[in-house]
């Protein structure tokens, strides 16, 4: 069982904002700051995110591959939506995944870091 997962971003104040907007569409928010930490949840930080000003750019298809879950298709549609809007660029528009089961519904997009950040829902009954 994970507890809590970190991903490096080379700007925290950037991706702060980015991640208040985003997880926000989840019904995360910022539980804990320090100097080069924020953390993120529901009621305590699961998701951490780490300032490294040393960072080096994040090759094309590299990065971290983080997965949240959501309850419902219009959570997941808002993510992409919001994320878009925050600087985000779509790695894969909000739609059913059949490769991964007929009730995967997910979107994905690249933070401004390039960490890929999906978000899923499974889809009840047939799709």
């Amino acid at each position: 069982m994970i507890d809590h997962v970190s991903i490096e971003v080379s700007d925290l104040a950037r991706a702060t904002r980015f991640y208040e907007k985003v997880l926000g569409a989840l019904g995360m928010s910022k539980l804990r700051a320090g100097a080069h930490t924020s953390g993120f949840g529901k009621t305590y930080p699961e998701l951490w995110i780490n300032e490294r000003t040393d960072m080096t750019p994040t090759r094309d298809r590299s990065g971290a591959h983080l997965c949240l879950r959501a309850r419902t298709t219009e959570i997941v549609d808002a993510f992409h939506t919001t994320a878009l809007a925050e600087g985000a660029t779509s790695d894969g528009a909000p739609g059913f995944r059949k490769e991964y089961g007929d009730r995967y519904y997910a979107a994905f997009v690249r933070d401004p870091d390039g960490n890929r950040v999906e978000v899923v829902t499974f889809v009840a009954g047939d799709a």
